[in-house]
């Protein structure tokens, strides 16, 4: 959280100097400025951004199907996300290693800041790092927390709990079901008859 409340002042300090402009490597005619008053879109944009990411990662990367004649694959997806399946209340592994997930953070950093204008891509960055301190808390209080029945985190700690041990080809959005929906891995709300 201190590196999110840095670089979004530091953003938001250099938008508000006025010389940030949209597009200028391409076209100085149809650049666009972008002030401070944008900052809080752009967070928003990364928060959003991350979620996408988070849903890919989730699905693509931590429930891959490695080959079975690929030791090192089968290595590597068991140490990112099986064994967290196999022992889904071992509190070491809810949350993704720092080391790693600074390298993931750097590389996304560098990605925004390659097509971006600097205070541009590290407004987004600043958003999308925000929603990963975020997906974080939420996975770990999904495993250990007790929500309020009806509250949102009830109902996306009953999705979760779905697709560790009824669904774990669906229900890969962890923060909300939001992208679930779109590549049709929503996991089917149940329905019970009443009894007489």
């Amino acid at each position: 959280m201190p590196v999110v409340l840095y670089v979004s002042w530091l953003c938001y300090t250099s938008l508000g100097q006025g010389n940030t402009m949209l597009f200028s490597s391409l076209t100085t005619e149809y650049s666009i400025p972008v002030h401070k008053y944008y900052f809080p879109f752009l967070f928003i944009l990364g928060m959003s951004l991350w979620s996408f990411v988070e849903y890919v990662i989730h699905r693509f990367v931590f429930h891959m199907n490695p080959p079975a004649s690929n030791y090192y694959l089968i290595t590597l997806h068991f140490l990112l996300h099986g064994q967290h399946h196999k022992s889904p209340f071992d509190r070491s592994r809810l949350v993704f290693p720092p080391v790693p997930a600074s390298l993931v953070a750097a590389f996304l950093c560098c990605c925004l800041l390659l097509i971006l204008p600097r205070a541009v891509g590290l407004s987004v960055f600043a958003g999308g790092l925000f929603g990963y301190v975020t997906y974080d808390m939420t996975h770990y209080y999904l495993h250990y927390g007790s929500p309020k029945k009806g509250s949102y985190l009830y109902g996306l700690k009953t999705y979760h709990v779905k697709h560790h041990f009824e669904h774990q080809k669906l229900g890969f959005g962890i923060t909300t079901k939001f992208w679930d929906r779109p590549f049709r891995t929503l996991i089917p709300e149940e329905t019970f008859e009443k009894e007489d």
